[in-house]
């Protein structure tokens, strides 16, 4: 890969992990809602897992979906459906009572690594990158890819996570946190109108 094409992926992979999508608005309200050292299993769930799927879909997944195009349409109902479940669990994430507050908990590692997988944006990403920067699906391009996914998902996510933190001092009040967790959620639903679109 010439450096020209590395720094254009590069470029690629940030605006794409830092520009609002599932993710980001999930580390912010988890950021929000737990603080940031309680998000960061979350967000290197995100990190290694969406590099891990990269890898596999530049490796065979995507001739799969070549092959059997009604899979994707199978993988877009699911993603949906979890999509809609996690908006709801946002919504509810720490209600003002302390109890069900106390008992609350954010994304865990495993947890975030298996959502890459049911992410509409994170699939775009995945076979736009393969495509336009691993064209060929050599071993080397796709480990690239996902190597530099892995390397710039960590920092943008952070920024999020960071953000929901800062928030935080916002929304001591009860109220407000219902507010912000409500507002979240629609943001998330609304995160899949471009899936209808496509």
């Amino acid at each position: 890969m010439t450096t020209d094409l590395l720094l254009a992926l590069a470029a690629f992979c940030i605006v794409s992990t830092l520009t609002p999508g599932p993710n980001n608005l999930m580390v912010m309200a988890s950021g929000a809602n737990f603080g940031y050292r309680r998000t960061l299993p979350h967000m290197l769930g995100i990190a290694i897992g969406f590099g891990l799927m990269a890898a596999l879909v530049g490796i065979g997944l995507m001739g799969i979906f070549e092959a059997v195009p009604v899979l994707h349409d199978v993988l877009t109902v699911l993603s949906v459906a979890y999509l809609l479940y996690l908006a709801w669990k946002i919504a509810n994430a720490a209600p003002p009572d302390a109890k069900a507050a106390q008992n609350s908990r954010p994304m865990t590692f495993l947890q975030a690594a298996m959502f890459q997988w049911v992410n509409p944006k994170a699939w775009t990403m995945a076979l736009t990158a393969i495509t336009v920067y691993a064209s060929d699906r050599s071993l080397v391009a796709v480990l690239m890819v996902a190597g530099m996914f892995m390397l710039v998902c960590l920092p943008c996510v952070s920024v999020w996570t960071v953000l929901g933190q800062q928030l935080r001092r916002l929304l001591t009040n009860p109220a407000r946190l219902r507010l912000f967790n409500w507002g979240m959620a629609g943001l998330l639903v609304a995160s899949l109108v471009p899936v209808f679109y496509h």
